[in-house]
């Protein structure tokens, strides 16, 4: 099996003359046996989130409506009926993750979500509306309890709906006693006047959508199905069972609780092929601008870049000017060549084309 360094070795050895290796087509020689030997579909989602880059905003990883387009793109052409999701995600925008999966739905009779390594939050809930999962021993899927953004004293913070929930419940409790009403200001102060209905709001959707989409696709058939899908739903987004919304999940508790699962080392050439893909997106995310990748078997792809911009100040006292560089934000790419340049708000510099991440 190529593993990370063997990857990385072959990716050296593709470099004509002094130029840089060529990830785009290593990386699309791999997704191509892929569909040889699994004769469906091929789809690769995955972002740079796990590989830690001060220059990469949050924002720029996650699942977000943009995506969508990205889909369109890379389906266009694809004759199905079968699909092969190969997904590396942190999560994102429930209304985005719920976005994706209409859309795929909508274009392939059977899904399988291949997870590498990690799927977590909303791309969790994609997974679950795959007709089967298929998880190596060291892949892990994560929980599906939505986080709220609030502005705090020291700034924005993600804080899960279900605890702000339990919050608000123990400060009635508390209140009540006028001793410790003053300790509870400060915090009851940071809520806004819609946020409990915000989080109630939040945790149902993304529970109700679990639950719709195990009863929909993976359990279909089956006549326990609503009470399956039930089951699990309640548990994905169980913020007081979890404890921690980057809770990573194992297969065998993903399994004990009744997912569907597939073992990927159960064929032995897929999972050489699909750890093959992941490796070389990983080198990918390191060698090049590349965050995020939306790719098919046919090379159809939708890439996102960034690239630091450099703002050029005036030096102290006439002394030589200072080059600032700047946190960059991602545009997509397209094929074949640089289309857009666009200057962001924060003075961020990011091209748009499709295709290659060069």
């Amino acid at each position: 099996m190529p593993t990370w360094s063997g990857i990385l070795a072959e990716l050296a050895q593709s470099r004509v003359g002094d130029g840089p290796p060529q990830f785009d087509a290593v990386r699309r020689k791999y997704l191509v046996a892929v569909h040889q030997h699994t004769g469906r579909e091929v789809i690769l989602y995955a972002s740079k989130w796990t590989q830690h880059d001060a220059n990469v905003s949050p924002d720029v990883v996650s699942i977000v409506d943009e995506d969508l387009q990205g889909l369109m793109e890379v389906i266009h052409r694809l004759s199905g009926p079968n699909l092969d999701l190969i997904l590396h995600s942190p999560g994102g925008s429930l209304e985005a993750a719920e976005a994706l999966v209409l859309y795929l739905r909508s274009k392939f009779d059977h899904i399988r979500v291949i997870v590498p390594q990690m799927a977590m939050s909303a791309a969790t809930m994609i997974a679950c509306a795959a007709d089967v999962i298929v998880l190596g021993k060291h892949s892990f899927l994560g929980p599906t309890d939505p986080q709220i953004i609030i502005n705090t004293p020291l700034g924005q913070r993600m804080v899960p709906a279900q605890a702000i929930l339990e919050q608000f419940d123990r400060a009635k409790e508390e209140c009540q006693d006028p001793a410790k009403l003053g300790a509870w200001l400060p915090m009851l102060s940071q809520y806004g006047p819609d946020l409990l209905v915000q989080c109630k709001d939040a945790s149902d959707m993304s529970r109700n959508l679990v639950q719709g989409w195990l009863e929909t696709y993976m359990f279909r058939g089956d006549r326990n199905r609503r009470g399956k899908a039930k089951k699990i739903a309640e548990w994905l987004s169980n913020h007081g069972y979890f404890k921690s919304h980057g809770r990573h999940i194992p297969r065998s508790e993903l399994e004990s609780k009744g997912l569907k699962i597939e073992h990927l080392e159960n064929d032995q050439q897929a999972q050489d092929l699909f750890l093959s893909v992941f490796h070389t997106t990983t080198h990918t995310f390191n060698g090049t601008g590349a965050v995020k990748i939306i790719e098919n078997h046919l090379g159809r792809a939708f890439i996102k870049q960034v690239q630091p911009m450099i703002v050029q100040l005036p030096g102290p006292q006439g002394g030589p000017p200072q080059r600032l560089a700047l946190p960059a934000q991602g545009m997509p790419i397209s094929q074949p060549e640089q289309t857009v340049v666009k200057q962001e708000a924060s003075g961020q510099k990011a091209t748009s084309r499709r295709g290659g991440s060069k």
